[in-house]
């Protein structure tokens, strides 16, 4: 798990072509079962609810989310979520995407910092994310990854695996990079 995925961390050639990860001083490797962790990792606007929660259980389903993150601001030229707390970080998630309950997101209700008092907005699906996409607008396949990729719950997201082979990177299978096909 990088830990730290954000625009600044990514390196991207003048072609546009190749991409490097940057910055592995957070990067952890994990297994299963999986480990407990610290929760004070990853930029705010790039960090995934589970972790603002308090979680110290947690998987690559955090790389996950700032991936997300930077898919729509790549786009729109300003970040998803931007709170200058914690606690504004998360009422932006939940105003996008909803408040966390049993029915959206099972065991929440038991993560560290999560408070019973917390606003309930109820969203109906990812309606709200969608209305976000407004530079997606001719490419369903980029909303469709995004709002994969921003599940609440993160056993909900898509895998690192399932992103890789979703159809919103067809144009771009088959290119080498460094003398290696990409997958």
């Amino acid at each position: 798990m990088h830990r730290d995925l954000k625009p600044s961390n990514l390196l991207i050639d003048e072609d546009g072509q190749k991409v490097k990860i940057a910055d592995f001083g957070l990067a952890r490797s994990f297994g299963l079962p999986l480990k407990t962790y610290t929760h004070e990792v990853v930029t705010l606007w790039y960090r995934a609810p589970e972790v603002l929660l308090g979680s110290k259980v947690y998987s690559t389903a955090v790389d996950i989310w700032s991936m997300g993150c930077i898919l729509f601001e790549i786009a729109h030229q300003k970040p998803l979520f931007y709170g200058e707390s914690e606690i504004g970080q998360l009422f932006k998630i939940f105003k996008c995407l909803g408040t966390p309950m049993e029915e959206n997101w099972q065991g929440s209700g038991e993560l560290p910092e999560m408070k019973m008092t917390f606003p309930k907005w109820r969203v109906n699906g990812n309606e709200h994310l969608v209305k976000l996409c407004s530079k997606f607008t001719d490419c369903p396949e980029a909303v469709d990854l995004l709002t994969q990729m921003m599940q609440l719950e993160p056993s909900r997201r898509i895998t690192v695996k399932g992103a890789i082979a979703h159809p919103f990177f067809d144009s771009v299978r088959g290119c080498k990079l460094e003398d290696e096909e990409m997958v």
